[in-house]
This record gives structure tokens, C-alpha cells and sequence, in this order.
């Protein structure tokens, strides 16, 4: 399993896989794009696309008729069922399943920081987290079982130009710009890695079609940890209001205001997110933190500016932002 290989990204437009799609098809390999075709983020010169439903077995089959593919990179299963359709279409003959966890998977509060591969699998809070602890576990015992290839990867918050990483995303921005107070869940001193997804893009390709990487789980993260106080500050400085009112709030607050925050909130983004990457690091050893979230906020400011259509803020978000922020400032 060295060299080139012929790689089949499920997803390969979202906001991780897309860039990874970009840095396999530069690292040489010869790569396949599955998806309904619909994502904003365009493929480069050089990837094959399919268009096809990875919910609709048969429909794949017939894009990818006679086609084989030595790694399968599966962005898009979620739950166990998805995973074993996934290995029903794409198992025989192939050398690595990439499967595409999350670090949110794990124990939430945790115990000891930073997290690391060795730290539990566990999160109270969130379906995602413990869907994907399900087909982790499941991939376990094929991998135990039948000798599956499998290989998984643990991202924790990953962002590019399009996705701005703040509770109300494109909505914060323009709440910043129109003066309005941003929410801004808890003192806003908790530490919060944050990484680029063409810094991710370079560990993830070098888990393809690497022997070592078979039947292992890895963190994979960058090493640029500011706080969300900062993180809020950066995109006020790129959207030209440096100024602009940020109101803490209780996360358990704002999730009793609306309770879908529970999961991103109280599974993820109020603890500390400190993580241990030396064990991606040892087979990619490039792979480093290049693009700070100060640089990573103009980015995204940026894109948005030179996209008048994307610029619709969320008005239920709005209207939410300011109901919590009247609640605080009587608290």
C-alpha cells in the first residue's frame, strides 16, 4: 500500500473533505468524487466525479460500474446502517476504509486534557457524537473480526473561507456590522483548537494507502487553541468592527433559550478543546498549523463580502440573539 493509489472520497465538496480531495489529487493520486452534485465547492482539475445518492445503493453501482478503488475515504456515514452499507458497496478488494469520526466523540467533560486516542469514547450529550461512537465500534469488530482495513479519523473543529465557526455563524458577522450585541457562550476564556482544513488536508493524505495507519484512530488537529473571545475579536477585526458588543452567556442559558444548542454546546464547545496530535504527527510529520484563525476570519469575511447572495442573516437566529441578550443584561 504505497505509491499512487486509486481513491474513492464519499462526500469530497464539504468543508474538510473538499480540501482533502485538493491535496490528494496534488500528492498524485488518482481520485473519484461521489456525491449528489449539488455543493457549492467545485472540484479540481484532475478528480473524477460521480454523481450519484450514497443513500441509494443502486444508484452508485451504476456511477461506479466497473470501477474499483483501492481506498475509500466515506465522509458521509453516520450512523452504524450507514457504515454497512458503505462496506456492502465498497469492501471487497479494497485496501483502507477511511472512516470520518469526530473528536466530539470524546468523554465529555473530559477528565484530563489535552485528549488523546487513548481517552474514552464517550458523550452524554450529543446524537452525532454517539452515532459515530456506534460505527466506530462496529468498524472495531469487523476490523477484529474479518480483518476489515479500516482507519479512523477523529476531527475536531475544522473550518474553511466558507464557514465561519461561531454559534450564529454568517449571522454573527452581520449582527457585528449592524452594532447589535453577539452572543458569546460562557466567560469566553475556554480554549478552542481550531483548524484549517488545507492544514488537515495534509495529515489526512498521509493516512492514505499507509500501512501503518491500518486498524489505528487518530486525532487529527492542529495546534492553534485561542480562546473564543479571541475567536469572536478576529472576525470582528476582519468584518471592520473591532468594537463590536460581545455579551457572555451561560451556555446552560442559551440552551434553555433554544435547547438545539445542547449538543454543539454543552457535547462540545463549552470545555476546553485541547487535543494530543503527536500520534498523526508521526506519519505526518509536515503537518503543522499554517493558518490561524486571524488569518482563517479575513478569509471567511472575505468570501461572504464577495458573495452578496450568502449574506442573509438567519432571522430566527436574529430574533434569538436578542432575546437572550435582553435576558442578560437584566440578569
Amino acid at each position: 500500500m504505497t505509491g499512487t493509489k486509486r481513491v474513492l472520497f464519499v462526500g469530497g465538496t464539504g468543508t474538510i473533505s473538499a480540501a482533502c480531495v485538493h491535496r490528494a489529487v496534488a500528492a498524485g493520486h488518482d481520485v473519484t468524487v461521489v456525491n449528489r452534485g449539488t455543493a457549492r465547492r467545485a472540484l479540481p482539475a484532475g478528480a473524477h466525479s460521480a454523481v450519484a445518492d450514497i443513500r441509494a445503493p443502486g444508484s452508485v453501482r451504476e456511477a461506479l460500474r466497473g470501477q474499483r478503488f483501492d481506498v475509500v475515504a466515506d465522509f458521509l456515514s453516520y450512523t452504524p446502517a450507514d457504515v454497512a452499507s458503505a462496506l456492502d458497496l465498497f469492501e471487497d478488494g479494497l485496501e483502507q476504509y477511511l472512516f470520518i469520526s469526530t473528536a466530539s466523540a470524546y468523554e465529555k467533560p473530559p477528565r484530563r486534557l489535552p485528549v488523546s486516542e487513548s481517552t474514552l469514547l464517550r458523550n452524554p450529550f450529543s446524537p452525532y457524537a454517539q452515532n459515530k461512537i456506534a460505527c466506530e465500534d462496529a468498524l472495531l469488530e469487523a476490523f477484529r473480526s474479518r480483518g476489515l482495513p479500516v482507519t479512523v479519523v477523529r476531527p475536531s473543529h475544522t473550518y474553511d473561507g466558507q464557514l465561519a465557526p461561531t454559534l450564529g455563524r454568517w449571522t454573527d458577522i452581520a449582527r457585528m456590522r449592524a452594532g447589535k450585541p453577539v452572543i458569546v457562550p460562557g466567560d469566553g476564556t475556554n480554549p478552542w483548537t481550531i483548524t484549517h482544513a488545507s492544514d488537515f488536508a495534509v495529515a489526512f493524505t498521509a493516512l492514505l494507502g499507509n500501512p501503518a495507519a491500518i486498524g489505528e484512530a487518530f486525532t487529527v488537529t492542529g495546534d492553534h487553541a485561542p480562546t473564543w473571545n479571541r475567536i469572536y475579536g478576529w472576525l470582528a477585526e476582519a468584518a471592520g468592527v473591532p468594537d463590536a458588543p460581545l455579551v457572555h452567556v451561560a451556555s446552560d442559558t442559551i440552551v434553555a433559550f433554544e435547547p438545539s444548542f445542547g449538543p454543539t454546546l454543552l457535547g462540545d464547545k463549552s470545555h476546553p478543546g485541547l487535543f494530543d496530535a503527536s500520534k498523526i504527527r508521526a506519519l505526518a510529520p509536515e503537518f503543522r498549523t499554517t493558518i490561524g484563525f486571524d488569518q482563517g476570519a479575513r478569509e471567511i469575511v472575505a468570501h461572504f463580502d464577495a458573495t452578496p447572495e450568502l449574506q442573509i442573516p438567519d432571522p430566527q437566529l436574529d430574533a434569538l440573539f436578542d432575546r437572550i441578550a435582553a435576558h442578560a443584561a437584566v440578569s
